[in-house]
């Protein structure tokens, strides 16, 4: 069984996708249940907008991610 989680290639989302869908596509790759995909959504909206990110991570530079 481990032999064939090795030999898996690593999952890499679309990156023309917009971020929630992104993180949409890497639960249901990992076949997460559609109650914590949708939680684990929540969170991440709740995250950003607490903290007022508005910006595109794309866009983040390294100054941004030391705040």
């Amino acid at each position: 069984m481990e032999s064939q989680e090795k030999n898996k290639p690593k999952f890499r989302p679309n990156p023309g996708l917009k971020l929630m869908d992104q993180v949409r596509e890497v639960l249901r790759y990992h076949h997460y249940a559609y109650r914590t995909e949708h939680t684990y959504c929540q969170w991440i909206l709740r995250y950003i907008h607490y903290f007022g990110g508005k910006t595109h991570p794309n866009r983040l530079g390294a100054k941004d991610v030391e705040r």
